[in-house]
């Protein structure tokens, strides 16, 4: 096995079943994989719009502690409010809880993809690692600009 990068259309990529003898089956190979790195992107920046979904979610005037629940010791209604904030507050942990699945569920799938484009560019071919830069690169160019949709101007970027 090669340890240095090298062009080729013979390989085989991830498992046994994916081996490539010619240079159709290489073109092919590299657009899966460029696809998978497209993939990678769309999950990082969906990741990114649900953060920012659940921080607008919450309402300022909640701290983490509210989120997380009540203290030991404490009767559950949050130092003597009433119900009516007590509802609040469960509606608001609902909705952040979700958030923090949806969060969560986002990241697995992003590791999992990750490692699997890693494990590809360590077959040392030349035209797949060209196929997972390429893919990076035409993903992040295509969804980042999605990532401001629906959040008003260029302006209102939070850089700035």
């Amino acid at each position: 096995m090669e340890m240095t990068f090298f062009f080729s259309d013979r390989l085989v990529l991830l498992f046994d079943f994916w081996s490539v003898h010619n240079p159709t089956g290489m073109v092919l190979s590299v657009l899966v994989i460029l696809l998978f790195s497209v993939l990678y992107e769309v999950v990082k920046i969906g990741k990114a719009k649900v953060l920012r979904r659940a921080l607008l979610a919450v309402p300022p005037s909640f701290s983490q502690d509210t989120l997380l629940g009540p203290n030991e010791g404490d009767n559950g209604d949050g130092g003597g409010g009433d119900s009516e904030d007590s509802g609040v507050q469960e509606a608001v942990q609902g909705r952040w809880f979700q958030y923090h699945v949806g969060q969560t569920l986002l990241h697995v799938v992003q590791v999992v993809v990750g490692y699997t484009l890693m494990l590809a560019v360590m077959s040392y071919n030349a035209w797949i690692f060209l196929g997972v830069v390429a893919g990076s690169a035409i993903g992040y160019f295509v969804v980042y600009p999605l990532l401001w949709l629906g959040y008003g101007a260029v302006t209102s970027h939070p850089i700035q």
